[in-house]
């Protein structure tokens, strides 16, 4: 979710709010800096840091590591990445326009510009392609798979129609393209092993979840029939087995994927019943009725507001959990067997009081560039003396003799937190 961390004429809030990849934690982006919150327990919110330095618009965690993007109000055209348990800072770039999205895995890092994407190495954060001139994208509207074998991006192929483009960002070339809406697109999300993406368009009202590999469509689901609305988020579970959606009203929406759309139960039933009357009804009455519906429902308190959901085992419950840009995080249980209404289980003020506030080492700048340029390295010593623990600043023997302009700060990526 793209939402900036900006005021309205009232003078009320509005946060940039964003899980990371695997749920684990929880970032959010204020005029008075960013935060992160550990969600290993739904019934306190701990804060694991707190930056009051700088205006935050879009700051990215990647996983449970000390690796955080960040991008300011200040210098919307510049990323910076952070390690931010050293409160430093590893390397900056600067882009021809304003950064709208960055998304982060173990392999790759991309910024989406309006009508551009940058895929960087995450190692060294060279760029190692340019997507160019894509269909305007105002929004930033893009994903980028988490998993690093089946490593996808998707962006709109199109500014007045649903199409996906996918991109190989390992081999990189393009995968494939899937007509997915009529209308255009509102929301993509990958699956978690990079297989399949989930699509809705502005309309809102159907969701889809198609095969990257071959683009054919293996669920379709309906969100609602009456009412068009403005989609939010879509997000599946790690274990890949439910999809929710959220949008501008206070429902949020979670489908289970029991199983594909050419299965042998479901052949019969369109052949039966289903089939005589598809003869004699408009297609769009017959694909209500075999759209499925929706597993489970949560009810917000207030609706109007974007927001970004998950799905996770949280103290081995199934949790949703929806974070809305006036800063409040909703947590209710789900019944993974039976669905249903969801009860609201707790709900967390994200605006608390900084704690362990971090320090910048980055002035905003004005500069423009036509292509990404690197900045500012931020002398933090040699991927060998990384690994070796030689303080930060300290060059291992052989790295003393080079020259430190040119120098690509590895940085030592685990599923472990950087220490």
């Amino acid at each position: 979710m793209n939402s900036t961390g900006s005021s309205d004429s009232n003078g009320s809030k509005n946060y940039f709010v964003n899980f990371n990849q695997d749920s684990t934690s929880l970032a959010v982006g204020s005029r008075t800096g960013y935060r992160l919150y550990s969600l290993s327990s739904v019934d306190t919110l701990e804060q694991i840091y707190s930056n009051g330095t700088e205006d935050t618009c879009l700051v990215e965690r990647l996983f449970s590591s000390s690796l955080v993007a960040v991008v300011s109000l200040a210098a919307p055209r510049k990323l910076k990445v952070c390690h931010f348990k050293k409160g430093t800072e590893i390397c900056n770039y600067s882009y021809s326009n304003t950064i709208l999205a960055v998304k982060l895995n173990r392999a790759r890092l991309v910024v989406c510009l309006e009508e551009s994407l940058y895929i960087h190495n995450i190692r060294d954060m060279k760029v190692l392609h340019t997507i160019r001139d894509t269909p305007p994208n105002p929004l930033g509207l893009c994903a980028l798979s988490i998993n690093s074998d089946n490593c996808y991006v998707a962006y709109p192929g199109s500014s007045t129609i649903g199409e996906v483009q996918i991109f190989d960002a390992i081999n990189l070339h393009a995968k494939t393209m899937i007509h997915a809406h009529d209308s255009p697109l509102a929301a993509l999300a990958f699956s978690p092993n990079g297989v399949r993406i989930a699509t809705a368009s502005e309309k809102g009202t159907v969701i889809r979840v198609f095969s990257v590999t071959d683009a054919s469509k293996l669920y379709e689901f309906r969100r609602g029939v009456k009412r068009y609305v403005a989609m939010s988020c879509l997000a599946f579970s790690l274990c890949g087995q439910f999809l929710s959606c959220s949008s501008n009203t206070e429902t949020v929406h979670i489908f289970k994927l029991e199983e594909p759309k050419d299965s042998p139960r479901r052949s019969v039933e369109e052949s039966s019943w289903m089939g005589y009357l598809s003869t004699y009804l408009p297609t769009q009455v017959t694909d209500v009725f075999t759209q499925g519906r929706a597993f489970a429902t949560a009810h917000l308190p207030i609706y109007g507001l974007r927001n970004v959901i998950s799905i996770a085992t949280i103290q081995q419950q199934l949790r949703l959990l929806v974070a809305t840009e006036d800063g409040v995080l909703y947590v209710y249980n789900i019944d993974s067997n039976e669905g249903g209404d969801l009860v609201l289980y707790r709900d967390h003020r994200l605006d608390g009081a900084p704690e362990n506030a971090g320090k910048s080492i980055d002035k905003p700048d004005s500069g423009k560039s036509s292509s990404p340029q690197n900045i500012d390295s931020g002398i933090l010593g040699s991927y060998a003396g990384i690994v070796k623990g030689n303080p930060s600043g300290q060059m291992s023997g052989t790295g003393q003799y080079k020259n430190t302009t040119n120098t690509f700060f590895l940085i030592y990526i685990t599923q472990k937190p950087l220490v």
